[in-house]
Formats: C-alpha cells, structure tokens, sequence
C-alpha cells in the first residue's frame, strides 16, 4: 500500500491547468479567472446621490436648528439617467433621486424625510446643519481607475461578474471549465427502467458521480455503461479522450477484477498507468493514468459506491480542480470533537468515516460518526456532510479532538449544545 499524499502528488504531478481562453459574462460563473483585471473606469464614474432628497450647499445649512430651520428654493428636479445639470447657487435645492448626478454648486443631499415643504414644493425647509459629502457617492468611491477589480485565480462569482459589467467588459479571460466524462463499468450493472436479472445491480456510481461532477461547476458528459466487452471499454475511451478533460470510470480496478478494464486501460495509457492500493478506507484500489492519444487523465474508481465517492472527493475533486485553475485543491477541514467513542484497529490504514458535522452556540465543531461504514452502504453516505479522518491505531474516545474533512457544506449544522448533534 502507498499513503495518501503520494497517491495524491502523483495525480496532481500529472494534471495542467486547461488553457486560458475568452467567454462571455454570463457563462463564466464559477470559473477562475486566468488573468488580472485593472479597472479603465471609475465606478461610480460621476458623483451621485445615495438618497432620495435635495441636493444643496452645505454652509446653507450652518444656521439650521430645530425650531430654526432654512428656507431653500427648490429650482429644478434631477431623476437617475437625467442628461440635466441644473446648477445649485446660495440659497437654491435641487429635488434629487437616488442615483441621479449631483448638479453643479451642491456638495451634500438632505434625505427626503429629514425635509419638509411648502409653497406647492417651491421651497424646502431643513433644520439640520448637514456635512459636505452626506449621501453623496463619490465618483471612484467603489472603484478607482487602476484598482485591480480580479484578481488571477479567482473563481469568479455573481459580485465579480457584475464588477467586470461595470468596466464595460462583456467577456474574462478563465481556465476552461473541465468537460468531465463518467464512465460504468461491468456485465452485472442494470440501467434505470430495466428489470434486475439474476446477478444484477443498479447503476448508482455513475449517476452520484455525475451528480458530483456538477456540483463543482464542471460540465459532465455521460458516457453510459459498457459492458465487459474489451472492444466496447476501448472504443468508449478512445472516444472519451476526445471528448473530455478528464475521464472517471467506476468498477474494475480491484485486484480480484476481472482484466477487461485494466487491460483496456494499460493498453490505451501505457506507461504512464499506475495501478494502486492506497492506505486508506474505503476506496484503497485506485488506477491512474493518461490516454496516450489525446493526453486525457483517466481515474479508476473502484466499483462500490462510497468508495467511488470518496475516492471522488480525495483523489479525482483535487485534480480536476488544478485543471480549472483553482489556487486551493482540497476541502476545507476543521478540529472536531466527537461524539462518543470511536474505536477502530490498527491495519496500516487511514479511515474515513462518514459523519455528520455541528457547530454549536459556542462555536465548537462536534462530528458524530454514523452508524453503518461499509463501503456498499450509499445511503449512509448521503446522510453525511464530513468524513472523519481516523489514523491508524486504536482510535479516539468521547470528547477528543479529530480532524474532520467537510465535504458537504451546504450541509452544516448549527445546534445548540453537544446533545443535539446527529443530523
């Protein structure tokens, strides 16, 4: 068996980064961005008003008091988008709404409620002294010219699009956004809408894998299922590498497998495929390689379900984030203390348990391990939201600390006290 950490570096000594290239706005949410952006305009790019009100002079106002309020000429009205600009003299108001550009002469807007009219709206009364600059949007308070408004690396999303808008642009320049293709092997796999023959189970791994493909923003490319047939294995990868970033097939990959896959895959990567026991639980058989055709990364998962999700989240989420461009690989992780004992013997391997992760009012992470660890038990999987990682030895008791990997953040619960961790 080999550790984790050289599974890893392996992998991700493999993987590039896909090229740069340019895509409208409105497709690059969730990419990162391959270059830095400089702000050519000033946002806001004239000064305008925050508030509804009037626009005016603030030393007009140093007399103001309450019971003693000035008079002001109300002489024109601004609305947003208004090509006007009135001039504001001594003694003269400006009825202004919120975005409209602040006229010539004003320094500082008196907000509606703070106002009070008569003569029909020919004059305001205001009895408060107001600063220059009150609800007043300078022209480059947001962005100045030569402020850098991305930065390279930035999974870009819906404030960055919005702020890229506002110089003008229409496209940014990002990694590729990997094309992802998941592949099932095995005879025994069955299709949605078929009846389960004798030896026969659904195909799970393909669809959860799928399902996990998108969730990181990539595109996924179904490949369906292809039999133990080495012609059919072949001709799916060969048109898989031209197809895709990156390919994951599910089954085949055990030392007891039959060889149709690893003869397919070792045939088609040549020397670059390595076939590897990993130190870990679940998902300890991996395959790794790269088509020699197209140069297209291939990972092997194995065939149970959870172990193809986790080795999904360890192995293949890490890579495939490089290829997008992304800065940080791997999931974030947070000391959890557990919630009762959790035992285990030493078999010179890392274990990953499926778990449900808490933070309580105190802020302390509490992680409850969930009952159920075997690698074909997919609906445990789904209750979780963390693994818990369990180093080799005997394990922890109630209360002490472990590291804990979040895989499903969206996921995270807030509870009030140790007593109501559990999911």
């Amino acid at each position: 068996m080999i550790p984790l950490d050289v599974a890893r570096e392996f992998v991700l000594g493999s993987c590039r980064a896909l090229p740069a290239r340019s895509v409208p706005l409105d497709d690059a949410l969730g990419c990162v961005a391959a270059t830095s952006v400089v702000a050519t305009e000033p946002v806001p790019p004239f000064a305008n008003s925050s508030m509804d009100g009037y626009a005016l002079r603030s030393a007009d106002l140093t007399p103001a008091s309450p019971g003693n309020p000035v008079r002001l000429e109300v002489v024109a009205t601004i609305l947003a988008g208004s090509p006007d600009e009135p001039s504001v003299a001594t003694g003269q108001a400006v009825r202004i709404m919120t975005g409209a550009p602040l006229p010539p002469g004003a320094d500082t807007v008196c907000m509606l409620e703070e106002c009070v009219t008569d003569a029909g709206g020919a004059v305001v009364m205001i009895d408060r002294p107001a600063d220059a600059g009150t609800f007043v949007r300078s022209v480059g308070q947001d962005v100045a010219v030569g402020d850098t408004v991305l930065e390279a690396g930035t999974t870009l999303t819906a404030a960055h699009l919005g702020s890229l808008a506002n110089q003008g642009a229409s496209e940014v320049v990002v990694h590729g956004r990997p094309r992802v293709g998941v592949l099932s092997t095995g005879d025994e796999l069955v299709e949605a809408g078929r009846p389960l023959g004798p030896g026969g189970i659904r195909d799970a791994n393909r669809h959860s894998l799928l399902a996990l493909v998108r969730n990181e923003g990539w595109e996924p490319v179904d490949l369906g299922i292809v039999g133990d047939d080495e012609g059919a294995v072949t001709s799916a990868l060969d048109d898989a590498g031209e197809r895709c970033d990156a390919v994951l097939t599910s089954g085949g990959v055990s030392v007891g497998d039959a060889d149709v896959v690893k003869s397919v895959l070792r045939a088609r990567c040549g020397a670059s495929m390595r076939w590897m026991q990993v130190a870990i639980r679940p998902a300890k058989p991996f395959a790794f390689g790269l088509l020699e055709a197209s140069g297209t990364p291939v990972f092997g998962l194995p065939g149970n379900p959870v172990s193809a999700m986790v080795s999904f989240e360890l192995l293949v989420r890490p890579a495939v984030r490089l290829m997008a461009g992304h800065p940080v690989l791997g999931r974030m992780t947070v000391p959890a203390r557990l919630v009762g004992p959790l035992r285990r013997r030493p078999d010179g391997k890392t274990h990953f348990i499926r778990s449900f992760l808490s933070l309580d009012a105190s802020g302390a992470w509490w992680v409850h391990p969930l009952v159920g660890q075997e690698s074909h038990q997919l609906s445990v999987m789904a209750a979780a939201n963390a693994l818990c990682e369990l180093p080799d030895g005997d394990g922890f008791g109630d209360g002490e600390t472990v590291r804990v990997l979040v895989v499903a953040p969206e996921r995270l619960a807030v509870v009030p006290d140790r007593t109501e961790v559990g999911g």
